[in-house]
């Protein structure tokens, strides 16, 4: 199925103000604004990052969207899906419920106009997803409102990607973020593995702090832009507690003292990384430091699980779903409509807020949501 992205919104009037728009109510009915009209928001003023785009109620703008292809993985990574709770009887998603990829290409075109500029694929893992390439081909096809390309990459655990590597770029993947927990064997596996006692789950993590300094040589050496990301409490079923987090700090202080490291400007506004590179001018580091130094004030991330409902933090409780009324027949205006009443609603901030009173809050396991 070819893909092209939705036309520019010529109703949008030329000082950028915007129209009262639709309100989506508890029971998924739509009120359209009294003219009936919809229209492509606007930021009548440069106050997040000067492009167009609808903003939440904080002024955060929409600008990244992770598509979820599957809920499905063939890791059972202690900290996202571990083995003694997602176990051999464990009912994932069926294949009805899942979006096929002409669903997924055509939410996707509709978060294109509404500023989105970056697409990322997640799982799950993926690379389980039979015949992505052909989804990575729609997706690539994608232009926004002014012609430019969408960024387009994909979050893997790296085990499928010798074969489909090829396939992927040659359907138009720009880039490729793969996870790895370790560089030793033994490490790697307890933080990965099946059918293996908490003992082992307990002990890779602390393992792993002595993974930090090799990964870094590592990438540096190889010509890779790695990426730490702190231990979050996602979901409920990693066991996450504060005292197992290894911070930023501490993960840039052991680097710094082998490996002299300094600061480097964001590329973005709503890079959530932190950036640092080699002061010999080798290449850089980044830490995606959520539970000590929270980033929500400029989090523009949307997220659509496997079976279509959208998230707008990735510590929610519950989505929005939009799968149904897309295969009830609603229009793509309609379904904008849905979205964007969605996102100017926003008002997520859970890692500023994170403490005792958030613990027992509920959220969505993060295999669901892709991370």
């Amino acid at each position: 199925m070819p893909v092209t992205s939705l036309p520019p919104d010529d109703s949008l009037p030329p000082d950028g103000t915007v129209a009262p728009g639709p309100s989506l109510a508890r029971d998924g009915s739509l009120t359209l604004p009294p003219d009936g009209r919809l229209s492509l928001a606007r930021d009548g003023s440069p106050s997040f990052d000067g492009r167009p785009g609808i903003p939440d109620s904080l002024g955060r703008a929409l600008r990244d969207l992770r598509i979820s292809v599957t809920d499905r993985c063939n890791f059972r990574c202690a900290y996202c899906m571990p083995a003694e709770v997602f176990g051999r009887d464990f009912a994932f998603l069926p294949r009805t419920e899942v979006l096929d990829f002409e669903e997924v290409a055509r939410l996707a075109a509709i978060f294109v106009r509404l500023g989105v500029h970056k697409l990322r694929i997640t799982g799950g893992e993926p690379l389980v997803r039979r015949d992505l390439p052909v989804l990575v081909g729609y997706l690539a096809a994608l232009r926004s409102p002014d012609g430019e390309p969408i960024d387009l990459t994909l979050t893997t655990n790296g085990s499928a990607l010798r074969a489909l590597a090829g396939p992927l770029a040659d359907a138009g993947l720009g880039r490729v973020t793969v996870s790895l927990d370790s560089l030793d064997d033994a490490v790697f596996g307890a933080m990965n593995g099946v059918d293996f006692p908490v003992s082992r789950v307990l002990d890779g993590i602390a393992a792993a702090r002595a993974s930090v300094l090799p990964l870094a040589r590592w990438a540096r050496d190889e010509g890779f832009v790695l990426r730490f990301i702190e231990y979050m409490d996602v979901g409920h079923s990693n066991g996450w507690r504060l005292d197992d987090v290894v911070p930023a700090d501490e993960i840039l202080s052991r680097i710094d003292a082998e490996l002299p490291l300094e600061p480097v400007a964001p590329g973005y506004r709503g890079e959530v990384a932190g950036r640092y590179r080699f002061r010999d001018g080798s290449g850089e580091v980044g830490v995606i430091a959520s539970v000590t130094r929270p980033f929500c004030g400029d989090c523009t991330r949307a997220r659509i699980s496997a079976d279509g409902h959208l998230y707008t933090c990735l510590f929610a409780a519950d989505g929005v779903d939009l799968r149904a009324p897309l295969r009830d027949g609603e229009s793509d205006a309609e379904l904008e409509a849905r979205i964007r009443a969605v996102w100017v609603a926003r008002t997520d901030r859970y890692s500023e807020l994170r403490s005792d009173a958030t613990e027992g809050r509920p959220r969505v396991e993060m295999f669901a949501l892709g991370g």
